[in-house]
């Protein structure tokens, strides 16, 4: 059985070490597009300003029945 020259087992390495670095770039896709605004971050900025409209109302409202009927101060 002849042996294989190492010129050949060179070669055949750099090879599989190019096409190993190589081959990730080939299947490489494009870049995603900018995503593009539908609507949703206005509606959700608008339901935040709403809870926190009613978060400050409820604690402006809530002492006014708790000193009417515990007298804590």
């Amino acid at each position: 059985m002849a042996e294989i020259p190492r010129a050949s087992l060179g070669l055949v390495t750099i090879l599989v070490l190019a096409l190993a670095i190589l081959m990730p770039a080939v299947q490489a896709q494009a870049p995603a597009p900018a995503p593009t605004s539908d609507g949703t971050s206005i509606d959700q900025g608008i339901a935040y300003l709403l809870m926190l409209v009613a978060l400050v109302l409820t604690y402006l409202i809530h002492p006014l029945d708790a000193s009417s009927l515990y007298k804590l101060f």
